[in-house]
């Protein structure tokens, strides 16, 4: 198998990636955003393995594959092999360009409302400032009405490599 194998998941195409994680937490389902290596993941004869996910991006543990423990100086219990998928990135879009299919370069809202229920939709942490993504899926209305004014959706993103 190679670096992301292709499948069939819930009736869609997705990439699954190989990838190691802490052996106490490797279960189906559990759900992180990879924050990316640490200064004792240099030296690591594994690092390859561990540090080949997207830095910021939130993945899915949606299968255990067999394997040995391996030993890592972050995760006591040590690291087993897991497969892996990225999570679409959930976040308010304004409506004009909120067309599944859309390809466009994120921009964060300028917000300082840092109390609306609405803030972590308008600033999704998986996405930085520039990033290409796609409108896979427009979901619906916002929660509520932006205090800004700004008419936006809530929509399902998909980052494009440049």
């Amino acid at each position: 198998m190679g670096k992301a194998d292709k499948v069939i998941l819930m009736d869609e195409e997705v990439n699954r990636i190989i990838t190691l994680c802490g052996k106490d937490w490797a279960k189906i389902g559990t759900e992180f955003i990879f924050l990316g290596g640490k200064a004792e993941c240099e030296n690591c004869k594994i690092k390859k393995a561990c540090l080949r996910l997207r830095e910021g991006a939130k993945y899915k543990i949606v299968g255990l594959r067999d394997g040995a423990v391996q030993d890592c100086p972050l995760h006591d219990e040590g690291v087993v092999a897991v497969e892996v998928v990225e999570l679409p990135i959930i976040a308010l879009v304004d409506s004009k360009i909120a067309v599944e299919g859309t390809k466009f370069h994120y921009e964060e809202k300028k917000c300082d409302i840092f109390n609306c229920s609405m803030y972590s939709l308008c600033h999704p942490v998986e996405l930085n400032n520039g990033e290409t993504v796609v409108v896979e899926k427009v979901i619906g209305d916002a929660p509520e009405q932006c205090q800004k004014g700004y008419s936006v959706v809530v929509a399902e993103l998909r980052r494009v490599e440049n």
